[in-house]
């Protein structure tokens, strides 16, 4: 284990982990997943709470988490891939999506950079039918109608903004509110979301010709 290459060094323990540990030997990807869910809720606290300490700690966590799948996949007796496929791939990708770095393309504006990124995304997800497929149905309600009310814009299908509140922060209270009223007559808000969203799935894919019942 070399001392100068810390990132080898913690996949070395991870490996080791997973040998010797019994709790560890026993846990899959479905079952790792609640703990995925948790370090990934942590590290948002501490970025939104601006803890150097903290934030420091749960990268780690969740490093551990990315460190643990792969290890879980590299056993695999089907497709096994380890954490160095991972890099691979994730390096080949970030390189085909920044040809104004690695490339001869030109980016002067945050606008021409994401042109460059959709350009190749669009070569390399060329098998989806809708702008609709990757994008997962299990993300937080509210963060998912952002995402499919960005999907709808790129369609043409616009969902009627609510009187605009001056800030963020009025945002909040404007949601708090919400949740409030929802609370008050007994109805689940997350489930009011979820039926709203899928109602608007249904009107993307339509916009797009795609049929409703495909999957992501």
């Amino acid at each position: 284990m070399s001392p100068t290459d810390p990132l080898r060094a913690a996949a070395d323990t991870m490996r080791a982990v997973r040998d010797r540990c019994v709790w560890t030997q026993q846990i899959d990807h479905r079952a790792l997943v609640p703990y995925l869910v948790e370090e990934s809720a942590e590290l948002i606290d501490a970025v939104e709470e601006d803890d150097r300490a903290e934030l420091r700690e749960e990268l780690g966590d969740l490093l551990w988490q990315v460190l643990f799948h792969a290890e879980i996949a590299s056993r695999d007796p089907d497709d096994p891939f380890d954490i160095d496929d991972v890099a691979r791939g994730l390096t080949d990708k970030m390189v085909r999506r920044h040809p104004h770095v690695f490339g001869d393309a030109v980016a002067r504006t945050p606008e021409e950079v994401l042109v460059h990124w959709n350009a190749a995304k669009a070569v390399e997800k060329s098998s989806r039918t809708s702008v609709l497929d990757g994008v997962s149905e299990r993300m937080p309600p509210l963060a998912l109608a952002q995402k499919l009310l960005g999907k709808g814009a790129a369609v043409g299908v616009h969902v009627e903004t609510a009187t605009a509140p001056a800030s963020e922060a009025e945002l909040g209270d404007a949601l708090l509110a919400l949740a409030a009223t929802a609370r008050a007559h007994g109805w689940d808000a997350e489930r009011a979301l979820r039926e709203r969203l899928r109602g608007l799935s249904a009107e993307i894919r339509s916009a797009e010709g795609t049929p409703a019942d495909l999957g992501n």
